[in-house]
């Protein structure tokens, strides 16, 4: 396999970062590496709040992609971790708060020396943007190595080429400096044959607490696991033992308020494109089938809701979670939508308030 530098060049900067609606699965030409540009603002990694994502990223606690910066994803899986330990509700990272974390001293980062499944292809590139060219392939795959690196290790291409500088080549063999979210265990017992290649893929812990039900809250952007039983009334009850940021709907398809179930899960589903669900789109478009993958509409998993053309799936686009509209139904990144396969049973109960 061949090396690449980590940083390509400005073209490819953008290129990654302006992430079409999909792409395709096969081409002669090499898919670029593509970061940004070196020394940017988006490039610096505070390590101490990297830590802490990591460390809120194992407790169950998801920060969204980890990058070392501060922001509002942050601060939301710092208060659901504080709400569930007992801890001042602040959303700041206090003395207590950081030693409830790292009650085992793990560290922020981990060298890892790159395998096939960690940066091997094939590769979709270059990309259609049209549903239309989409409908033609047969997988949306992750564009090139480094955006499936940043992926499996639940940050961002920008992050990776913080923490190892744009000059550092990436591919077989090569060893790099990443966010240590290493999984202690990978024996996925009860996972169906295809969601324990994704559950691998994208290092998710094999032993998760066991959920009873979810409450999706739409003025947070948050959707939180609890032990226990099911609420009668607005107030959760019962234990929190996890918490995601979402994405929840938009002003045109707002989020589905009341109690609902997750009757059926799929994981790398084809996505049925049809226009008349689309506010955004032309009705006089054509209904399509576009082909599934991590870079698909709905990420790697749809978790089917009893609410009539909604569910809970994955994303293309991790770093935009809570930071753009839906379409209504709730999106997550990748690994969490697959995490949350794992702690909650096919038939779990949903309490979607504003």
């Amino acid at each position: 396999m061949r090396h690449h530098s980590l940083f390509a060049t400005a073209a490819a900067a953008a290129f990654l970062a302006g992430a079409a609606f999909a792409q395709s699965s096969k081409s002669d030409k090499e898919p670029p590496t593509g970061t940004v540009e070196s020394g940017s603002a988006s490039s610096k990694v505070n390590p101490d709040l990297l830590q802490a994502q990591v460390l809120l990223d194992e407790a169950g606690f998801s920060p969204g992609p980890i990058d070392g910066q501060a922001g509002s994803s942050q601060t939301k899986a710092i208060r659901g971790f504080q709400q569930a330990n007992g801890l001042n509700v602040t959303g700041k990272l206090d003395d207590r708060t950081k030693q409830a974390l790292n009650r085992e001293n793990r560290p922020a980062t981990v060298d890892i020396k790159l395998t096939a499944e960690d940066v091997g292809g094939p590769f979709t590139y270059p990309m259609p943007a049209k549903p239309e060219e989409q409908e033609k392939l047969s997988f949306l795959g992750y564009r090139n190595m480094l955006e499936k690196l940043a992926e499996r290790y639940h940050t961002t291409p920008e992050t990776i080429v913080a923490l190892n500088g744009p000059d550092k080549l990436i591919g077989v063999g090569q060893t790099l400096k990443l966010p240590n979210v290493v999984p202690s265990s990978k024996d996925y017992e009860g996972a169906n044959s295809k969601q324990q290649p994704l559950l691998a893929a994208l290092n998710v812990e094999a032993s998760q607490p066991r959920g009873d039900y979810v409450v999706v809250d739409k003025s947070e952007g948050t959707l939180k696991v609890y032990e226990g039983d099911f609420p009668s009334g607005s107030r959760p009850d019962g234990k929190l033992i996890a918490q995601f940021p979402v994405t929840t709907g938009s002003g045109h398809d707002p989020l589905p308020l009341g109690n609902w179930k997750a009757t059926t899960y799929s994981f790398l589903p084809p996505f049925n494109y049809q226009p008349n669900l689309f506010w955004d789109v032309s009705d006089d478009k054509a209904e399509r089938k576009l082909p599934p993958g991590p870079n698909g509409m709905v990420g790697v998993a749809w978790l089917d809701l009893t609410k009539e053309h909604y569910g809970i799936h994955g994303t293309p686009e991790p770093q935009l979670i809570g930071k753009t509209q839906s379409h209504g139904c709730l999106r997550m990144t990748n690994w969490d939508v697959m995490r949350l396969s794992l702690m909650m049973k096919p038939g779990f109960r949903a309490k979607f308030v504003a």
